[in-house]
């Protein structure tokens, strides 16, 4: 068992990764401040799905923040269902076994939101919630998959990923949002 108290297990690691990218190439000095609100218990999720909603104190201030995560193609769902054919209970072997098998696990995020006026994708709130997340799929593996929609999927789950529900105005290129009259 590794010593993080966030991301102990396999599946855990997985959201830790999402806060803590690996081809991030400088430090991230939200981090410290993330991992501490999470630590002293300052998120309080909600679970609907495949959003998490999240309250979060620090200080005076509170904050609202969204995660959303895309849901599982068929195809990752058989490929995890004739991997792991009981997930009922997940271990780092099954997440290990799946990898192997050349499917990731890992979840990817549809959107983020957050009611604090930084308005990034990777707010300190933000992170705090992946944090907390983290520590929630180590204690109950079971829930990355459910946050992905594994025990939702039906026969049609080839659905196109949602929208996010704001548009940073970092990602907009102003050279194509504005034409010029002729």
């Amino acid at each position: 068992m590794a010593d993080n108290e966030f991301g102990y297990t396999a599946w855990g690691r997985d959201w830790v990764r999402l806060a803590e990218p690996i081809r991030q190439a400088r430090p991230e000095p939200l981090l410290p401040r993330a991992r501490s609100i999470a630590r002293n218990h300052g998120v309080r999720t909600e679970i609907e799905a495949r959003t998490v909603r999240a309250h979060l104190h620090r200080g005076g201030q509170a904050s609202i923040a969204h995660v959303e995560v895309a849901p599982l193609t068929r195809g990752a769902v058989t490929a995890i269902a004739r991997t792991i054919p009981d997930p009922r209970v997940l271990t780092d072997g099954m997440h290990r076994a799946l990898l192997d098998a050349g499917h990731s696990p890992a979840p990817t995020l549809v959107s983020t939101d957050c009611s604090c006026p930084a308005r990034t994708d990777r707010c300190v709130h933000v992170l705090a919630v992946l944090y907390a997340i983290a520590w929630q799929v180590d204690e109950n593996p079971r829930l990355a998959l459910e946050l992905q929609g594994f025990f939702d999927t039906t026969a049609d789950t080839d659905v196109p990923v949602a929208e996010a529900r704001w548009t940073s105005l970092h990602s907009l290129d102003p050279s194509k949002f504005f034409t010029t009259a002729h």
